[in-house]
C-alpha cells in the first residue's frame, strides 16, 4: 500500500519541476493547502443535510403551501396481489401478450389493466410539493454560493488577469476566504452524493452521480496541488446558471408559466454564455500565456540559470499530470464551437424540448 501511495503522489506527476510536497508544508510565513483540510468536508456535508431537512420543513414547505402547491400525490392504484407481483418482479410496462394473459387470469378487460399499471407507475412519482422543496433548497444554496464567490473574486487579482493564477505557482498562500469557498463547495457536492439516493429518482440518476463524482475529484485534487485560484474561477463560472434553473423549476411547479419561461430563457442565455462562450474561449488564451512564459523559463534553465527553491513571481508554469484534467473541458467545448450548427432553424423546437427536460 505504501508503494502504491508513493507512486500515486509522485511529485513529477503532480508538481512542477524541482518542487516537492515538503516545499508546500505550512510555515510561519505562509499557509498552503493541505490534503488533511479536506476531511472537514465530511462533517460539513452531514451538517448541510441537517440544515436542508430543517430548511425544507420550516421554510420551503410553508412557501409552497402559500403558493397553493398541493401535497397530494397521484391517484392510488387499486390493491391487487397478482398485478403488484408482476409490477415489482417482472415489468412495469407489460406488452400486449402479457396484458392478454393477465386479462384472462383476473377476468379484467385490457384497458383496466393498462390503467392500473399507469396509476401504479404514477404512484411512485413524488408530489409537486416535494419537488418544489428540493428545488428551493438548491436555489437558495446556489444563490448564496454564487454571491459569495462573486464578492470574494472581485477582490482578487486573478479575476481581472488570469496570469495571476500561475504567478509563483505553486507557492501561492492559502487565504481564509479561499479555503472557506473551496470547502463549502466540496461539502455541497458530497451532500448531493449522499442525498441522491433519497431524493427524487430521475432518469439521469447515473449521469448526475458521475457528474458529482467527477466534480468532487476535480475539486479535491485542484486543492491538494494548490490550483485553487483557477479552481475558484471555474466554480463561480459554473455556479452562475444553477440558481436560475432551480428558480425556473419552482415557477413551473407553482404554475407561473410566464415567469417560468422568462427564467428559463435567462438560464439558457447565461448557460450558453458562460459554458459555451467564456469558458472555452477564455481558457485557450490563458493556456497560450502559460505556455509562452513557461517556454521562456525553460530557455533560461537551458542557459544554465538554476531555478531557486522558491522562485519569485516571474510568471506561470505549466500544470502537469492529472491536475491538467481541470483544463480539458475548456478545450472540448472550444472544439465543439468549431462544428457548424445545423439546427438553428429548429431553435424553437429544441428550446421546448430542453425546457421539458430541465424542468421535469
Amino acid at each position: 500500500m505504501a508503494g502504491i501511495l508513493a507512486w500515486f503522489w509522485n511529485e513529477r506527476f503532480w508538481l512542477p519541476h524541482n518542487v516537492t510536497w515538503a516545499d508546500l508544508k505550512n510555515t510561519e510565513e505562509a499557509t498552503f493547502p493541505q490534503a488533511e483540510d479536506l476531511y472537514l468536508a465530511f462533517p460539513l456535508a452531514f451538517c448541510m443535510l441537517m440544515v436542508r431537512l430543517i430548511f425544507e420543513r420550516f421554510v420551503a414547505k410553508p412557501c409552497a403551501i402559500a403558493l397553493n402547491i398541493q401535497a397530494n400525490g397521484p391517484q392510488i392504484a387499486q390493491p391487487n396481489a397478482i398485478l403488484e407481483k408482476v409490477f415489482t418482479a417482472i415489468t412495469k410496462h407489460p406488452d400486449e401478450k402479457r396484458l392478454e394473459g393477465l386479462s384472462k387470469q383476473l377476468d379484467w378487460d385490457v384497458r383496466s389493466i393498462q390503467r392500473w399499471f399507469r396509476q401504479r407507475r404514477n404512484q411512485e412519482k413524488p408530489s409537486t410539493l416535494k419537488r418544489f422543496c428540493e428545488s428551493m433548497w438548491k436555489f437558495s444554496f446556489g444563490l448564496y454560493i454564487f454571491t459569495y464567490g462573486v464578492r470574494f473574486l472581485k477582490k482578487t487579482p486573478w479575476l481581472w488577469n488570469t496570469r495571476h493564477c500561475w504567478y509563483n505557482y505553486p507557492y501561492q498562500p492559502l487565504t481564509p476566504d479561499l479555503h472557506y469557498y473551496y470547502i463549502l463547495e466540496l461539502s455541497f457536492y458530497w451532500s448531493l452524493m449522499f442525498s441522491q439516493f433519497t431524493d427524487i429518482k430521475r432518469k439521469d440518476f447515473g449521469v448526475m452521480f458521475l457528474h458529482h463524482l467527477v466534480s468532487i475529484f476535480l475539486i479535491t485534487f485542484s486543492y491538494v496541488n494548490n490550483m485553487a485560484r483557477v479552481g475558484t474561477l471555474v466554480l463561480c463560472l459554473h455556479d452562475s446558471a444553477d440558481a436560475l434553473l432551480e428558480a425556473a423549476k419552482m415557477a413551473n411547479y407553482a404554475k407561473f408559466q410566464k415567469i417560468c419561461d422568462l427564467l428559463f430563457v435567462m438560464f439558457a442565455m447565461v448557460f450558453i454564455t458562460t459554458r459555451l462562450g467564456i469558458f472555452p474561449l477564455w481558457c485557450p488564451r490563458m493556456i497560450e500565456a502559460i505556455l509562452s512564459l513557461a517556454q521562456m523559463r525553460r530557455t533560461r534553465n537551458l542557459q544554465g540559470i538554476t531555478p531557486m527553491l522558491r522562485p519569485p513571481p516571474m510568471g506561470p508554469v505549466v500544470p502537469t499530470g492529472i491536475s491538467s484534467l481541470a483544463l480539458a473541458p475548456w478545450m472540448i467545448n472550444y472544439l465543439k464551437l468549431q462544428v457548424p450548427n445545423k439546427v438553428n432553424c429548429l431553435f424553437l423546437e429544441v428550446f421546448n424540448k430542453l425546457q421539458m427536460q430541465f424542468l421535469s
